[in-house]
């Protein structure tokens, strides 16, 4: 079982900066793959993000590169999505997940078994 407490969200300017972290409970926490989601009002689920566990391989949504970075820190069971540059549209709750077995496929990440319960993320003009 992994258990995931994301934290970070906020009010923030456009163009501004914020910097999420997901904590993680679990021995093995180090062995999965997790990535960020979000959510906005209206919307569906978007993927935002991946990182493998050996953190030596990361996905990212197109409409975030170059703006979103993700990291992981497995001596302290948490992983970071730094974001810059944030504009209007990234508005949104952000979900943070893990899967053991997840592929990444047509700009999505599939396969988590574990969510947490979200931080929102407000930007505003």
């Amino acid at each position: 079982q992994v258990q995931l407490v994301e934290s970070g969200g906020g009010l923030v300017q456009a163009g501004g900066s914020l910097r999420l972290s997901c904590a993680a409970s679990g021995r093995t926490f180090s062995t999965y793959t997790v990535g960020w989601f979000r959510q906005a009002p209206g919307k569906g689920r978007e993927f935002v993000a991946a990182i493998r566990w050996s953190g030596g391989s990361t996905y990212y949504t197109d409409s975030v590169k170059g703006r979103f970075t993700i990291s992981r820190d497995n001596a302290e069971n948490t992983v970071y999505l730094q974001m810059s540059s944030l504009k209007l549209e990234d508005t949104a709750v952000y979900y943070c997940a893990a899967g053991l077995r997840g592929y990444y496929s047509d700009n999505y990440y599939y396969g988590m078994d574990y969510w947490g319960k979200g931080t929102l993320v407000t930007v505003s003009s």
